[in-house]
Formats: C-alpha cells, structure tokens, sequence
C-alpha cells in the first residue's frame, strides 16, 4: 500500500509538533509561571497582586518570590514567598508599594528557589494593562543575589 506524499508529510508534522509541545512543557514544568496581575491604588504607590502557578513540591522546591523590574532589568519591587503552595495552585499574593508611574513599562516575573526565573511573566503597564509574554529566564539574571532575598521556607 503507498501512502500519499501528503499524508507522510501531515504525520511527520504532527510528530514534529507533539515533540516541541512536549519538550515546552517539561522545561515550564521546571519553572514558575505569572498568569495574571491586577493594580490597586494610586501612582506611586499601587499594590499588586499576582497570580502563579509553580511546580512546588515542598521546600525542596517552590516560587520563593515575585518581583517587578524594569523593561531595562532594574528591580523596582520584589515580594517574598515565605513557604511553598503545594495545595494551593495556582496562587495568588499582593504585595507593595510599588513605586511606578501609570505609563512606565514593567515585568513581573515569578522565582524558583532552586530553578530560577521563568519565562512566562507579564508585561505592560498600569494605564494601558498587562499581557503574558515570553521573556529569556536569563534576562536580568544578577538579580537572582540582590536583596531582599528569603531566608528560607516556613513549611
């Protein structure tokens, strides 16, 4: 039986896309993810809540901040997570004050205490609202060792 050139090349697409989609979700499987933030207050001064999902396990492993910065890299705020949220998923805490103007560009981008950053944060701005994006987990990476850091994992 002879398979058209077509079908051989619809199944070797298929295979093709299955495989990226699984190695995608194993590496985000490996990291924090932002899935949505809401702004509160005033300029300068606004809370912000922001909601995760991360493959905590315990404190073994566990988003242990989230952090606002600059479209340049620079920390404005960072929120410390002081235990893992294993039962609780995805998650969602406030922070602040956040020292930003209505118009200024900002990441949000969730910590890993053993992983690192991830690639799924939000940006945008507090007038003209956030979006997901993908960001390189390397972006900003100094960060990883300027204070505030936690000093570990209540349970």
């Amino acid at each position: 039986m002879k398979i058209p050139i077509d079908k051989i090349s619809f199944v070797f697409l298929f295979l093709l896309f299955v495989s990226a989609c699984s190695k995608n979700s194993e590496i985000n499987a490996q990291y924090a993810e932002v899935l949505n933030v809401s702004v509160s207050g005033n300029p300068p001064d606004y809370s912000f809540s922001v909601t995760i999902k991360s493959p905590d396990t315990g404190c073994e492993q566990f988003a242990d901040w989230w952090e606002v910065i600059t479209a340049d890299g620079d920390l404005i705020y960072r929120r410390i997570l002081l235990h893992s949220h294993v039962d609780e998923q995805p998650f969602t805490r406030s922070g602040g004050p956040v020292k930003v103007n209505d118009v200024q560009e900002v990441i949000i981008r969730a910590h890993m205490n053993h992983n690192g950053y991830g690639e799924i944060v939000i940006r945008g701005t507090v007038a003209h609202g956030f979006k997901q994006v993908i960001l390189p987990s390397d972006f900003a990476s100094s960060l990883e060792k300027e204070e505030p850091l936690p000093d570990g994992c209540d349970f």
